[in-house]
């Protein structure tokens, strides 16, 4: 199984030769189509020698994504396993070789890619490869932007990166956690991007084609004053313990309390950049939380055994 461009951020150039190989040796390619954002309009799954690819429409053309569903994923195959696909009980689909239902409906959850075919059909083709050039352009701004304040972990030959690109924060742990950036990050009115993955102490941030300019320059500028602010407690500025990123996020309910005993100011905490005073101000409901307690503390909420015993049920 291989994703392309993998999960770094990078175009691995040797992709096509890998496929090849695998080829070869009587193995077939199985593509995650996680990244198709990067893929749309300038190459394909099957130009790149993959026989098999699942396409994340919700990544990609605009289904929506999350709260349990609806999800929608059409899988694609090439001459080589067309045969074994599944066939359904009550519409002709499938190949000769394949095994009956695997779903209730023969297509999925088909009605919602209504959505999809109308985002294609406004596009055009022009439109979809317009976004994949986008989405790599943005990544490759943030990139420049970031990289006097930040290592980017990864780049291609080229020096640049595909539609992602993973932001190292790992140099800094004996200061803060990505945690502690990711939860400031909510005082400068963002969700974190993806953290600690595909690797541990970093964040892994992916613009796609949506975002303008001037949102670009708003995180860049958010995570350049973060940068300041972990340089303050590095050279002792800042207190160690007792500082905005270690306290992030920081709720309404903080703030406007009648007491306030920190070592910076209530200004600093909830508007570090100005910005923040025009409307783009996010208040966290709740402050930090460990994240790790649950995990490590398992507690059950269910109902004693004893009260589904028949005479205790009324």
């Amino acid at each position: 199984m291989v994703t392309y461009p993998s999960t770094h951020g990078v175009f691995e150039t040797s992709i096509r030769e890998i496929c090849q190989i695998i080829h070869d040796r009587g193995g077939k390619v199985y593509m995650d189509g996680a990244n198709m954002n990067a893929q749309v309009g300038l190459t394909s799954p099957g130009l790149i020698g993959a026989d098999v690819c699942h396409l994340n429409l919700h990544k990609t053309f605009a289904i929506p994504h999350g709260g349990g569903g609806p999800g929608m994923g059409p899988i694609c195959v090439n001459d080589s396993l067309a045969p074994y696909l599944p066939k359904h009980h009550f519409v002709e689909t499938g190949g000769e070789k394949g095994i009956y239902a695997v779903s209730s409906a023969p297509f999925g959850s088909a009605s919602i890619l209504l959505i999809s075919y109308g985002y294609i059909r406004m596009l055009g083709g022009k439109g979809v490869t317009d976004a994949t050039k986008f989405a790599i352009l943005n990544a490759n701004y943030i990139k420049s932007m970031l990289e006097p304040a930040y290592q980017v972990l990864y780049v291609g030959e080229m020096g640049r990166t595909a539609h992602e690109l993973i932001v190292d924060l790992r140099p800094f742990k004996a200061v803060v956690s990505a945690e502690d950036v990711a939860k400031r990050l909510m005082d400068y009115g963002f969700h974190a991007p993806t953290l600690s993955f595909p690797v541990a102490g970093t964040i892994m941030i992916e613009p796609t084609e949506s975002e303008d300019k001037s949102e670009l320059d708003r995180f860049c500028e958010a995570l350049l004053q973060i940068r300041k602010e972990i340089d303050e407690i590095a050279s002792g500025e800042a207190d160690a313990h007792a500082n905005v990123l270690h306290n992030a996020p920081h709720t309404a309910g903080v703030i406007t309390a009648d007491e306030w005993t920190l070592p910076y100011s209530r200004e600093k905490a909830a508007y570090p950049l100005p910005y923040l005073r025009e409307g783009y101000k996010f208040w966290p409901w709740i402050g930090r939380v460990n994240n790790a307690h649950g995990d490590r503390n398992l507690i059950c909420v269910c109902p004693p055994i004893e009260s589904y015993m028949s005479e205790n049920i009324e």
